[in-house]
């Protein structure tokens, strides 16, 4: 990533030059990271974090943080359901927590133990609101949006809708995402639908046209789209935001669109297991990350849209600046928060084995 790259580079001189001031200025209240001590047991997603911060917080509290990744929600699940649980802090997203919450599997927020929430904007904390009512159990890690990037030296016209993923001149070219609520998802808004529809029929609709679609896809990815995309590679590939402004950042001739017909606006939230074993240093961190100065260094580093307004206010305008990064109202207004679908999931599910068997 060239500029953010850059970026960086003068952000970590500046920081190594005073990192003693830097730690001193975000453990300034003292009291809430005495020596804890013990330790963490964190699962989150690959490159979620930046690790200098992990061992910032190591350094101050006494605490061993033990990070593992995971690489979906539903292994996340599994591994929370499991009888010897060792996790004390994980990062679900958004439906999963509904579904969470549904099973009593989540420890309420203690939220004296959590200062820094103050710094989290209102109207993300509203959004989130919305599957974690009150947010009584997680707070907003990352948010983002799903959209199209799309080559511009390849595709010459406007991306305002999700039909051009149907485009025949686009045939080898077109990336679709390896996952089955954002692949059927983006083609239910294609064809008028919510999201989070109950309706088999419409699912039925999503799950043909796809179907259809496949020849003229590339295929179905995940991470390896992004090179892909850089490399010129692809013409358009259906991605996350935070994904999509790192790709732009290395290859100037990408570009980002939320269609017309609008789109997921997703949420990783930061939640305690009810077995969570060391929940106070849980709190700590979830404070830790809250603090400006640390979020803003971590969406810095992770790419990820920050729903913290207090780091938003140090952020450079590249950041800022980027309807990539920092999407319009209008664009939000247009978008969907994922809802966990119950018993109806199998029919996403058994939608999504007939698309990748096709």
């Amino acid at each position: 990533m060239k500029k953010i790259a850059l970026f960086l580079a003068a952000v970590m001189l500046a920081v190594s030059l005073s990192a003693t001031a830097f730690a001193e200025e975000i453990f300034a209240n003292g009291d809430q990271y005495d020596k804890i001590g013990g330790e963490l047991n964190v699962l989150n997603w690959g490159e979620y974090i930046d690790p200098e911060l992990i061992q910032l917080f190591e350094e101050e509290t006494g605490v061993k943080v033990n990070y593992i990744e995971m690489l979906s929600n539903e292994e996340m699940l599994i591994k929370l359901a499991s009888p010897d649980c060792v996790y004390d802090l994980c990062f679900p997203s958004d439906y999963i927590i509904e579904k969470l919450i549904a099973s009593d599997m989540l420890l309420p927020l203690d939220y004296d133990k959590i200062p820094n929430a103050k710094n989290i904007a209102q109207e993300q904390l509203a959004l989130t609101g919305t599957f974690d009512p009150g947010n009584k159990y997680s707070l907003p890690y990352m948010w983002g949006t799903v959209g199209i990037l799309y080559n511009t030296e390849l595709v010459t016209e406007p991306v305002t809708s999700w039909k051009i993923l149907w485009d025949e001149k686009y045939a080898g070219q077109i990336w679709m995402y390896d996952s089955v609520r954002d692949s059927i998802g983006v083609t239910l808004k294609m064809l008028g639908y919510d999201l989070n529809t109950r309706n088999a029929d419409e699912v039925a609709e999503a799950r043909d046209a796809l179907i259809a679609q496949k020849p003229l896809t590339k295929g179905y990815g995940t991470d390896n789209t992004r090179a892909s995309m850089v490399n010129g590679k692809g013409a358009l590939c259906v991605i996350y935001s935070g994904d999509a402004f790192c790709c732009i950042d290395e290859n100037d001739s990408l570009a980002y669109a939320v269609p017309e017909e609008g789109s997921n606006v997703w949420y990783d939230n930061v939640i305690i297991p009810k077995t969570a074993k060391n929940v106070e240093a849980a709190h700590a961190f979830i404070n830790f990350l809250n603090d400006a100065n640390i979020a803003a260094r971590n969406t810095e580093y992770i790419c990820y849209s920050t729903p913290n307004a207090a780091a938003m206010d140090l952020l450079d305008e590249y950041y800022t600046g980027s309807e990539t990064y920092n999407p319009p109202a209008e664009v939000l207004e247009r978008c969907e928060v994922f809802h966990d679908l119950g018993e109806f999931t199998e029919v996403f599910n058994d939608a999504w084995t007939k698309i990748k068997a096709a």
